[in-house]
């Protein structure tokens, strides 16, 4: 739906800020293939390590785990 969209692009929106000031903004990268793996390194630990008070202190991956076991 219309609003599932919005939402969606709210989320994106919302992590590519959150990787600009945590990655990006004040550093320099030597190379496109830097900026690329620290980027992907990012990515992983944003999607794994991270943990989030409103999903029960688990990362992203653990709090979509624990519905799959159910």
């Amino acid at each position: 739906t219309k609003g599932n969209c919005h939402e969606l692009i709210l989320s994106w929106s919302n992590f590519f800020g959150i990787l600009k000031q945590e990655v990006y903004y004040g550093k320099r990268f030597d190379s496109f293939d830097s900026l690329e793996i620290t980027i992907s390194n990012y990515i992983h630990y944003y999607n794994n390590l991270r943990i989030k008070k409103n999903l029960s202190w688990l990362s992203p991956i653990e709090y979509r785990k624990s519905f799959k076991n159910k």
